[in-house]
């Protein structure tokens, strides 16, 4: 076959071969690619898709991979929208994590932007994702960008995204520099400065450590509206998972006092590989595996474990039956009744105080927020949706209602120092809440039951689906559309009693492609497909009087789901 013959992913692989200076880590995996087809179809069947979360993507050679060519690419467009919407001469920043080629793909970023009439503040170490949102608003940034996969595995990274607002970039925002994106000729395109001369010109700076110092301070700061006295001392083993979280967490705990802090060895240092977690995330069970090795020798009061970019957090308690884990909505329930109370005995709760969470977060969370008078307002899935509530009310001069914002995933935020979850401020709260319960002789376990028993018993559950095949978006497309068409007159034994359809904008919210089949008996499942790769997911609720109710209840919600979701993607 003629090369102009071929498919446009040989093509494209054959152009990357014969590029000269290619950087020679790529150019061996090029070479290894030869004749698989099927791999370099994969690589370069297409390019990574920019989104409102960035770019994602498994590292290696290829336009469809997270390499310095991509990264340069997509830094390219970032910098031609700024140009366009802010004009030159405004600043970004740039953050990142101990995922592999972090610091390169930092540094590639950097060079762009300097090439481009941009100034780039850089980062000189590591560190977590929601520093870097403190420090777009701090340092006076147009943007910000953090190199980081969050909780992904040890073969991806990515590329982050964020507005002057330190908020995530609005869906807007995203297709406007995805356009100037797809311009940008993914070898010749970008523009790029060499480093030392982009740093003698100060075109690229370093990240002063006054910006750490203050973002400290800030975390720090939100202990004083909750005067929690009566502080028992704690026992914490903590894990960063070889990630990003280490420095600043260590920082907030010495400031707070009164609590002895162990690492887990094999996870307290960076490291790319996250040799003893392949899955570093707080959500899952094997990345708390090391810290519970060690919980069964020293005894601790919690285990705490934050991810890789240090914007989640996992925690668990130990109680008289042995350690439990809590998942990330009973953290939030306990959180959230935490700093009412507290702020309420205090008298610092604010006028009209709000809180903020997703249309896929806990229920509990409502009749919480009736009885202590807080507004709470419910957004899309992703936390860049409470930031940018934090920044409605700041432009209504009302900052100070914000008391909290919330969702499932492990994700917390109590302050308005940064506009995304942060794992840091969660690191304080429950360390404060879990010292407070301590002094009156309660764990964290029983304090959450307390709270099933005062306001219903809450389940919640999630099933993800990952349809194989080159049609796999295509029917998860063709579910949904049936989903819409003719939603289920039941679930189980169950009757359907209303449908909430978010794809035509309801309830204030932007139009999203999500489903909510609420039950006769008030439990409820969210379906939510991805725009960007196979995988479709469901949010399960439950509440019953008492525990075994509830998880009768979830355990017949889950298989009426299973089988509507497993039933659609085969028809």
């Amino acid at each position: 076959m003629a090369e102009q013959e071929a498919p446009q992913s040989r093509r494209e692989y054959l152009r990357w071969r014969g590029r000269p200076g290619l950087d020679e880590t790529l150019q061996e995996e090029l070479r290894l690619m030869e004749g698989d087809a099927q791999k370099i179809e994969a690589c370069f069947g297409r390019s990574l898709a920019f989104g409102t979360g960035g770019l994602r993507g498994v590292l290696g050679a290829g336009t469809d991979r997270m390499n310095i060519y991509t990264v340069a690419r997509a830094t390219q467009g970032l910098a031609d929208h700024l140009r366009e919407s802010a004009g030159t001469g405004v600043s970004v920043v740039i953050a990142y994590d101990s995922r592999r080629n972090g610091r390169r793909f930092a540094e590639t970023a950097a060079r762009v932007l300097a090439a481009n009439g941009l100034k780039a503040w850089l980062f000189t170490r590591l560190g977590p994702t929601p520093l870097l949102s403190f420090a777009v608003r701090r340092l006076g940034c147009a943007a910000g960008i953090c190199v980081t996969a969050s909780h992904n595995p040890a073969d991806y990274n990515g590329y982050k995204v964020y507005g002057a607002d330190g908020c995530q970039i609005t869906l807007a925002a995203a297709r406007a520099i995805q356009a100037h994106i797809d311009a940008v000729d993914v070898l010749e395109g970008p523009k790029m400065m060499e480093l030392e001369r982009a740093r003698a010109e100060g075109r690229i700076q370093d990240v002063p450590q006054t910006v750490w110092d203050r973002y400290i301070d800030s975390v720090a700061a939100l202990a004083e509206p909750l005067q929690v006295a009566e502080r028992a001392p704690l026992r914490v083993v903590y894990t960063p998972l070889n990630g990003a979280g280490r420095e600043c967490v260590l920082r907030i705990l010495e400031r707070i006092g009164a609590v002895e802090v162990t690492e887990v060895p094999s996870q307290e240092l960076p490291d790319g590989d996250f040799p003893t977690c392949p899955y570093p995330n707080p959500e899952e069970p094997s990345a708390l595996t090391e810290g519970l090795k060690l919980c069964r020798t020293l005894e601790p009061d919690l285990l705490l474990a934050t991810d890789p970019d240090c914007d989640r957090i996992g925690v668990v308690s130990k109680e008289r039956t042995g350690y439990r884990t809590l998942s990330g909505n009973e953290t939030g329930m306990l959180l959230f009744d935490f700093l009412c109370r507290s702020r309420i005995a205090a008298g610092t709760m604010p006028l009209k105080p709000v809180a903020v969470t997703t249309i896929v977060s806990t229920d509990m969370a409502d009749p919480i927020a009736a009885e202590y008078g807080v507004e709470l307002r419910r957004t899309l899935t992703g936390f860049k949706y409470i930031g940018e509530q934090i920044g409605l009310l700041e432009a209504a001069g009302e900052t100070e209602r914000f008391l909290f914002g919330f969702e499932e995933s492990c994700g917390y935020l109590s302050g308005t120092h940064a506009r995304d979850k942060d794992a840091v401020n969660a690191v304080l709260l429950i360390a404060l809440m879990a010292g407070w319960y301590k002094a009156r002789g309660v764990t964290l376990g029983q304090a959450m039951d307390g709270l099933y028993e005062r306001y219903g018993c809450f389940r919640t559950g999630l099933l993800s689906f990952s349809p194989k095949g080159a049609q796999a978006m295509e029917r998860m497309g063709r579910l949904m559309r049936t989903l819409r068409a003719a939603p289920p007159q039941q679930l189980g034994n169950t009757a359907v009693a209303r449908v909430k359809d978010y794809l035509s904008g309801i309830d204030g919210l932007p139009a999203s492609d999500v489903l909510s089949l609420t039950m006769e008996d008030g439990s409820r499942a969210v379906i939510r497909p991805s725009g960007t790769e196979p995988k479709i997911k469901a949010y399960l609720f439950v509440r019953a009087s008492g525990p075994a109710e509830a998880d009768a209840g979830m355990e017949r919600l889950r298989r009426a789901v299973e089988d509507l979701i497993q039933a659609g993607l085969e028809n």
